[in-house]
């Protein structure tokens, strides 16, 4: 597990330096990734409604909901190393 979180963190360093910006949903799939592989379960209220980009976040993160840390955390390193090329 010790690995995993180190290729994950190494990850969560790598999307910062993609050459170019993924499209929303990918962003959206990484944020989703990343919070789950992080801290588990959606928790805390949902943001309001003219929160858009909030309420995009919360609800990405819910879809994961169960998913196991280390699913989670495994799937947003492939993602990235994908979006790497």
């Amino acid at each position: 597990m010790a690995d995993l979180k180190t290729k994950f963190a190494q990850a969560a360093e790598d999307v910062k330096k993609l050459d170019e910006r993924p499209d929303n949903d990918t962003l959206l799939k990484l944020y989703a990734l990343f919070k789950q592989g992080s801290d588990g379960d959606v928790s805390g209220p949902k943001p309001g409604f003219f929160d858009f980009v909030g309420t995009a976040k919360y609800e990405a993160w819910a879809k994961l909901k169960g998913m196991k840390a280390d699913e989670a955390m495994q799937k947003y390193i492939d993602l990235v190393k994908k979006l790497r090329g």
